[in-house]
């Protein structure tokens, strides 16, 4: 048995999307809006815990050659599944604080 590194295990890093960069998905307008970011976010996060969940099933099985494998992709779906949550209690937290504004 051989240890590569992480590029030989087909491994991707989630990239958050920066402020103000292109966007990889194409728009009818031709620039991104803050609800499209958010939508791309949960489905990137959708992927990541599929594919966690998949090689989850493998490990069940016995059809998983490298264990390390749902190893990582487990811990990349915990981080991004609390990114995300964290993100959302922001936001609500952020919209409750404007809600308590006074007119």
């Amino acid at each position: 048995m051989s240890i590569g590194g992480i590029e030989s295990v087909g491994f991707t890093p989630y990239v958050a999307p920066q402020v103000g960069a292109p966007s990889t998905v194409a728009r009818a307008e031709g620039s991104s809006s803050f609800s499209d970011m958010v939508i791309d976010g949960i489905e990137r996060l959708e992927g990541v815990q599929d594919k966690a969940d998949g090689l989850a099933v493998q490990a069940a099985t016995g059809n998983l050659e490298n264990i390390h494998d749902y190893t990582i992709a487990a811990a990349e779906a915990q981080v991004a599944t609390q990114l995300t949550v964290a993100l959302r209690n922001k936001a609500v937290e952020a919209f409750t604080e404007i809600m308590r504004m006074q007119v």
